[in-house]
């Protein structure tokens, strides 16, 4: 394309490339006399700082399908989409106060561990089988598809060789050095991410304001689209399936957020890693305060995309700057790739860099999740009890490589998906309100029991199909039929545990401390600021 790559861009990009490959190589290197074992492959030898852990949170987290698929759907509905990102500041709190210091004290490696713990070895047998599954079919090769799509918009790659190149670059630092190498490397990643981010984010405002500034830009794209900042949709809204007014702050939102934040291994793996409880508790802090930056560097730049392309003088102007491959009506989630191509030479390659830490980061930490839920639940459980350190190590790197493999086979079957930001949340939620029923229930019901979970997560599958299929307009929004199974799956367990041991107390019911929940000064400061600010935001985009 005109606007394409120049020698500048690729070589800040193949700079970004080389500092990543390094610093993830060398931090994850054997240390003399030391045989890696399975703490430091899988947990970073328990020894993350906060800021270290809340920039690996962010960087988990965020991803393509946030920069191009939350991006879309900002082109597509609005600001509402950041609902995910400013009620996760929330969710994040609640994880770190009430969840985090149960899993700490329990010395886990792995979410299905706690399983096991809590309930029964067959219950987290079948979770960590479902939730490797997920991983490979849904999370990494939705990542890998959405990836490769940029990489195919921006500079022409064919997709098959975007995603392999992908893969590669995830695989070759994350296979060899764990967690370590995907944590320290997520600090970095999370400087490109923010800073590409706030320059896409600039550039694009100025273009809506002819040069006049981001500040003007904004002013620009409230005036021309006002329907575009709502955060709370009304029924008339063609998205209020996808966003059902005040029940997302209120109603299934809450399923995805505390599902994902609490129960998600690829996410909560590294607060396991902490140094101790509370330098995990600030760094969920510090991720809660990003996540309320977020929705700037991804959901603005699709609004303004939306209005460029509906404002006949400025596409004139793009045209005759030689900006290409204009996003239709109907392809929101190519609005930030096409964005991208704004940038002058050098900003392009820190811009494609951000875009490309946020892919592979996920990418990492969804293969090490993924290798170590398989090595200490099924390998370690059912395969090889007594294998030792380097062999429980290797097989982590194997099944990782596997896992990949299938999902570069997987990734390019999903093409032709639009707002795949908005598909892959309502697909997960048919499988997530079961299990968030079973892991609160499991953590502070302590009447809940083995066969009263096990019969409460099955039956949620075909509880969800059936409201989702169901010919009943009110369910229609998939976040109504999240919150509805999650609270009857909690009935199910609640009627059979009742059932089972006539009202009393299950043996592995969960014992709490005094202090268990106690945090610091700092803590709740800042979770009362993270709560004002997101009020606030509300507030003004109501």
């Amino acid at each position: 394309m005109a606007s394409g790559f120049h020698s500048w861009d690729y070589v800040v990009f193949i700079a970004y490339g080389a500092l990543i490959l390094g610093v993830g190589l060398w931090v994850s290197r054997d240390k003399k006399g030391h045989q890696k074992n399975a703490e430091d492959y899988f947990l970073a030898s328990k020894s993350l700082p906060w800021w270290a852990i809340g920039a690996s949170l962010i960087a988990a987290n965020i991803s393509a399908e946030q920069f191009i698929g939350m991006s879309g759907s900002g082109f597509a509905l609005g600001i509402a989409i950041a609902s995910y990102e400013w009620m996760a500041a929330l969710t994040l709190l609640i994880v770190g106060k009430y969840f985090l210091p149960i899993f700490i004290e329990k010395g886990l490696y792995t979410i299905p561990e706690f399983v096991e713990k809590r309930f029964s070895t067959n219950l987290k047998t079948i979770l960590a089988v479902f939730w490797i599954g997920l991983y490979v079919f849904v999370n990494l090769a939705s990542v890998l598809y959405l990836g490769g799509l940029a990489i195919e918009t921006i500079m022409g790659v064919d997709m098959i060789y975007a995603i392999i190149g992908l893969a590669l670059f995830a695989a070759a630092y994350s296979l060899y050095g764990g967690l370590s190498a995907v944590a320290w490397t997520d600090v970095i990643q999370v400087v490109f991410l923010v800073l590409g981010g706030l320059v896409t984010t600039y550039l694009a405002l100025n273009t809506v304001s002819g040069g006049e500034g981001a500040m003007a830009g904004f002013s620009a794209i409230l005036d021309a689209a006002p329907e575009k900042f709502h955060m709370i949709l009304d029924e008339a809204n063609d998205n209020f399936n996808n966003l059902p007014g005040i029940w997302v702050l209120v109603g299934g939102l809450w399923v995805a957020n505390l599902y994902y934040w609490g129960f998600n291994q690829y996410i909560i793996q590294r607060t396991l890693a902490a140094k101790s409880l509370k330098e995990a508790q600030k760094g969920i802090l510090l991720a809660a305060f990003l996540k309320l930056l977020i929705p700037l560097i991804v959901v603005v730049p699709g609004i303004a995309a939306y209005v460029m392309i509906n404002d006949p003088s400025i596409m004139a102007t793009l045209g005759e700057a030689g900006i290409s491959n204009v996003p239709t009506s109907d392809q929101a989630d190519k609005a930030y790739p096409w964005l991208l191509q704004f940038l002058p030479t050098g900003l392009k390659g820190i811009a494609f860099a951000a875009l490309a830490a946020a892919i592979v980061s996920s990418l990492a930490s969804m293969i090490n999740s993924t290798s170590t839920i398989f090595t200490m639940d099924i390998y370690k459980q059912y395969i090889n009890k007594n294998s030792s350190d380097k062999m429980t190590v290797g097989v982590g790197r194997i099944s990782g490589a596997i896992a990949l493999i299938i999902a570069v086979i997987v990734a390019p079957l999903l093409g032709g998906i639009d707002q795949a930001f908005q598909f892959i949340q309502e697909y997960t939620g048919i499988v997530s309100p079961g299990i968030l029923a079973v892991f609160i229930l499991g953590l502070f019901w302590k009447k809940t029991t083995n066969n009263a979970a096990i019969w409460g997560a099955i039956l949620s599958i075909p509880i969800a199909l059936v409201l989702k299929f169901a010919p009943i307009d009110a369910l229609e929004p998939w976040m109504h039929q999240m919150g509805i199974t999650a609270v009857l799956t909690m009935l199910i367990i609640i009627v059979l545990s009742y059932l089972q041991n006539k009202g009393a107390d299950d043996a592995k019911g969960i014992v709490f401390t005094k202090d268990l929940f106690k945090t610091t000064p700092l803590f709740n400061v800042g979770a009362m600021v993270v709560c004002i600010i997101t009020a606030v935001l509300y507030a003004l985009f109501w």
